[in-house]
């Protein structure tokens, strides 16, 4: 359901910017009529180059969007966990209780731990950056990250969705482009 309401919510998005596009990707156009194309341009073989060298374009981009949702998609049960954990802390302190854990040192050693009720919530921001928050503090920026992670993601989806339309738009005017001037060769070489 929260997936259908956020691809909604993606579409109306674009309407507004008037782009089909989060990313920038721009848009391949169809050649209808080749011979129309082809009748104000010279070489085919230039034609050709320019159209591999964007669909070259297509996969580089295709790379990268692949890259962000595989990001994305191992971010997303992080942030979940987190938030898990914070929910487990702020039970923990409405109780009272200590939580007994065991937390990883390093790769293959593990120390026990005893955590005391506590209000405050240290989250590794990355680039060796940590800070403290309150747990109130650290639930709602995890939920905000949580909420905007999954949003890129859907982003990231539709993106691929019509990049891979731009990729085949632009295949199937390769091949009309190549069919067609073999059909004109071999028209050439029949007179």
């Amino acid at each position: 359901m929260a997936s259908t309401a956020a691809c909604e919510s993606i579409e109306d998005s674009l309407k507004l910017s008037g782009k089909k596009s989060f990313a920038g990707i721009p848009e391949a156009t169809f050649v209808e009529d080749v011979d129309a194309y082809m009748k104000d341009r010279e070489g085919v073989e230039s034609i050709l180059r320019q159209l591999d060298e964007q669909h070259g374009k297509y996969k580089f981009m295709e790379l990268n969007l692949l890259a962000r949702k595989k990001k994305l998609k191992s971010q997303i049960p992080d942030i979940q966990k987190s938030l898990d954990m914070i929910q487990v802390l702020e039970a923990k302190k409405k109780t009272n209780e200590q939580i007994e854990t065991h937390f990883l040192l390093s790769d293959l050693l593990y120390s026990r731990a005893v955590i005391e009720p506590t209000d405050k919530v240290c989250l590794w921001l990355g680039a060796n950056v940590m800070l403290e928050y309150t747990l109130e503090d650290a639930k709602s920026l995890l939920e905000k990250n949580h909420e905007t992670a999954r949003k890129n993601l859907s982003q990231v989806h539709h993106d691929l969705d019509f990049l891979r339309d731009q990729m085949t738009t632009t295949e199937v005017n390769m091949a009309r482009l190549y069919n067609w001037d073999v059909k004109r060769r071999q028209a050439l070489n029949a007179k």
